[in-house]
């Protein structure tokens, strides 16, 4: 006898959703093509690992693991709040930012408000918002991948709950500019929670383009959280933390109160710990990780592909043909891309920046792949 089937029992709007895109493990795609070299370029990873200190710290703290861990990460968030320069009292941490927005939306969202993002948007930035009946109201980007100031200050005229968005942008690379971002502060009320996904900061944060957000978030009345990651250039990804900004510990103590006791674990404390004070391995891996970025970006270029000039570890680019199509053609040659699903954008890919050896796996698997699909390939295909 087959078990009943409980989908019936979950919440219509529970029901309705779409999976997050979480892309391929290394080890799927080794069994599935039978590939032993994979460049694991879907998921914005650090190709360069973690401070050498934060095994140490790992490896000194594994001891105390039977102990649940300081619910409110005291010695990170005095660290870090040094770092920063805020309040310690300013900061709340998650299980990766994600968990922190998830966190937010329960907070702040109720069935029938309406959150703005911008599209092509972070799935977790709808997909949380919709699993609570939230409405969305999206603005997409200009072309070129720009964002679309105007459109964003017409979503204000009605006040959302919420505004959540990535800059820089994910998927797409590019960010607000100062004027930009003064332009969309100076027509938020309080009614409108602003949610500043900043989980690329630091690769964006040496570039002239890129706007000081807490400096002139700073200067703000109504209510803000700028949200960021260990996850990306820290390198701590699979130990998951993430941290917020708030713009008053009234957002934190809400946070606090819907929030697991422990999210935050004991391990993952001391690693951010340890990778928060090794400035130097930071910088050497951001310095890699730039220069890999433009060799990448102009041979795309060279390959005549539309790119968008980016401020993170990864790169958004269209062909010709459909994202998924070209996904699992590169699959084959061992490289993992993610392939953009919103409408609008499948002929879009977003590709991380790997080392060097994942970057020319990658180029060469790219060739090789448009090749086959060029007009010249198809019809040599139909004879």
């Amino acid at each position: 006898m087959l078990p009943v089937d409980p989908t019936p029992l979950a919440r219509r709007e529970v029901r309705e959703l779409e999976n997050y895109n979480a892309g391929l493990s290394s080890e799927q795609v080794g069994k599935r093509f039978g590939v032993s070299k994979i460049a694991k370029l879907g998921s914005n990873e650090n190709p360069y690992g973690p401070s050498s200190k934060v095994a140490a710290a790992i490896s000194n703290a594994i001891i105390d693991s039977g102990l649940y861990p300081d619910a409110y990460c005291e010695l990170l968030r005095d660290a870090l709040a040094e770092r920063v320069g805020v309040a310690p009292e300013q900061l709340v941490f998650g299980n990766g930012s994600e968990d922190l927005i998830a966190i937010l939306c329960r907070v702040f969202l109720d069935h029938g408000d309406t959150l703005v993002t911008v599209t092509p948007a972070f799935g977790l930035h709808t997909l949380y918002p919709q699993s609570l009946g939230a409405h969305i109201r999206p603005v997409p980007m200009l072309e070129g991948g720009h964002f679309d100031i105007d459109g964003l200050l017409e979503s204000l005229i009605e006040p959302p709950c919420m505004l959540m968005f990535s800059s820089p942008s994910n998927p797409v690379g590019s960010a607000l500019s100062a004027s930009q971002l003064e332009q969309l502060l100076a027509v938020l009320t309080p009614a409108t929670l602003l949610v500043f996904d900043e989980a690329y900061y630091e690769y964006a944060q040496g570039s002239l383009d890129y706007p000081d957000v807490l400096a002139q978030l700073s200067q703000q009345q109504t209510p803000w959280i700028v949200l960021r990651t260990f996850s990306k250039a820290y390198a701590l990804a699979g130990l998951r933390v993430g941290y917020g900004i708030v713009s008053s510990p009234a957002i934190a103590d809400l946070i606090d109160r819907l929030r697991t006791p422990f999210n935050v674990n004991r391990l993952a404390q001391v690693a951010a710990l340890a990778a928060l004070q090794d400035e130097a391995h930071l910088k050497a891996g951001l310095e890699t990780t730039l220069r890999e970025r433009e060799r990448v970006n102009k041979t795309l270029n060279e390959m005549q592909l539309t790119v968008v000039p980016s401020l993170t570890n990864f790169l958004f680019f269209k062909t010709d043909q459909a994202s998924e199509t070209l996904h699992e053609a590169l699959l084959s040659h061992g490289v993992i891309v993610k392939p953009w699903r919103e409408p609008g954008y499948r002929h879009w890919v977003r590709v991380s920046i790997g080392s060097r050896e994942q970057n020319d796996q990658f180029l060469t698997a790219l060739s090789v792949a448009l090749q086959n699909s060029s007009p010249v390939a198809q019809e040599l295909d139909t004879h």
